[in-house]
């Protein structure tokens, strides 16, 4: 069946530009598909947020999937929530309304009807149309196509842990599907300094008070959130597009990023932690870990020792271009543009190629810093549904 289009992933991203399009009269629930692996809407989102106990949002209560900045404001009000639904002077939406606001949007516009759970592996032109295929043989066809690819499968491990080979569970990345927390054998290090790895510890600290490290390799970067707030405007925008060497856009990038940071309120609570020797800080470099028989591991940072059981990993994504090999033949067979960093170099509508969109990581060398962020994949639905 033909489709006018498709969207490749249903999280953050691809979520917010199906609602765009439905929204803005672009599309009808119908003729609009959402291909993701997983069965529902937002699915890593919601499974990962929840395994590291994230209560309230990083992000204010303006950035959500809906076009209307204030509609999770005004479904808080209608549904009689409380204000303390939303933290702090950004007004930072809890989790849960957040989650609860997004499935009513859903709901509200039928996109259940367009959900298509299936691994894509490849994409083809034929006629005119573009040819989505998955890995259990469908074919969808397309007039318009949106690559919201996330980098979430690409978890970073640093090297030293290739040579640990510790019983199940108790080595693992904290986003990995199999990770299961509760059967973790303390003590507990909690490896990586930013807002993941602050979640993981505050909840791995209620399940085993005074048995958990965090190891950092930095002191803590105390921001509000992963930019400066001047990124979501034409404040810094307007001059970065300005820059034409897309090396340059990508060095921006880097450091516009507040990478390995966490909000104040994380920073106090870690403390507090600390003080009450619920937890242990160290600061440091992880040089090498050797197993003891007794499955114990010595981990050495710097100039000390630490002894764990288990080591949990809150260390990002790979910063590689997500979509592998089925993405790496279209670039190659479509001459697909692409920066020496090899992402893709699009047009101001987020156009790849005619009819070809990107949205999220992909589109980061257009939309800047922000773009693997919510108030990303809306300018980005913004942008893309104003020029069509």
């Amino acid at each position: 069946m033909d489709y006018e289009w498709v969207v490749v992933g249903g999280g953050i991203q691809g979520s917010t530009i199906a609602a765009f399009l439905v929204k803005n009269n672009k599309v009808s629930p119908d003729k609009l598909r959402i291909i993701d692996p997983h069965e529902m809407p937002l699915f890593k989102w919601t499974k990962s947020t929840e395994r590291i106990g994230m209560k309230f949002l990083r992000s204010p209560f303006v950035h959500h999937l809906d076009v209307d900045p204030f509609s999770l404001r005004n479904y808080a009000v209608n549904h009689h929530r409380k204000k303390s639904e939303f933290y702090g002077v950004y007004k930072r939406p809890s989790l849960e309304i957040f989650n609860e606001h997004s499935q009513s949007l859903f709901q509200d516009l039928g996109l259940e009807a367009s959900w298509h759970q299936g691994y894509v592996n490849g994409i083809d032109r034929e006629n005119e149309m573009w040819c989505i295929s998955t890995d259990s043989g469908e074919r969808l066809e397309a007039n318009n196509v949106v690559l919201a690819l996330g980098i979430n499968d690409q978890l970073n491990v640093p090297e030293w842990a290739d040579s640990i080979k510790l019983g199940q569970n108790q080595l693992f990345h904290i986003f990995d599907d199999a990770a299961n927390i509760s059967k973790l054998r303390p003590p507990v290090a909690v490896i990586g300094g930013g807002i993941t790895a602050a979640h993981s510890v505050i909840k791995l600290s209620a399940l085993y008070p005074g048995q958990v490290t965090l190891i950092k390799r930095h002191p803590f970067r105390v921001c509000d959130f992963d930019s400066d707030p001047g990124w979501l405007g034409p404040k810094y925008q307007k001059s970065y597009l300005r820059i034409m060497d897309y090396s340059e856009r990508r060095e921006v990038i880097k450091k516009a990023r507040n990478r390995g940071s966490l909000p104040s309120e994380l920073f106090h609570k870690l403390k507090k932690l600390e003080n009450n020797q619920t937890i242990k800080v160290v600061d440091g470099e992880i040089s090498s870990a050797k197993e003891e028989e007794n499955q114990e591991m010595i981990l050495s940072v710097d100039t000390q020792e630490v002894k764990v059981h288990s080591v949990v990993f809150a260390t990002g994504f790979r910063p590689s271009r997500p979509g592998g090999s089925w993405l790496e033949k279209a670039i190659e067979k479509f001459g697909l543009p692409c920066a020496n960093c090899g992402y893709p170099i699009v047009s101001q509508s987020l156009e790849w190629c005619p009819h070809l969109y990107v949205t999220g990581p992909l589109a980061e060398l257009e939309i800047g810093p922000i773009a693997r962020n919510i108030s990303g994949a809306r300018q980005a639905a913004e942008r893309i549904v104003r020029s069509v």
